[in-house]
């Protein structure tokens, strides 16, 4: 997928609106892989 790119490279979209939704995209996944990172914490005492 190409959403995966440098922070500072140029959006490919030109329509507004396509502009929008690739930064959602981009944004989703962000936030997926950095929740797949975080480690999960769990009592055990």
């Amino acid at each position: 997928m190409r959403c995966l790119r440098a922070f500072g490279e140029r959006i490919a979209a030109r329509d507004p609106d396509r502009q929008t939704a690739e930064i959602h995209i981009c944004v989703a996944l962000m936030n997926r892989f950095s929740a797949l990172g975080t480690a999960e914490i769990v009592r055990v005492a």
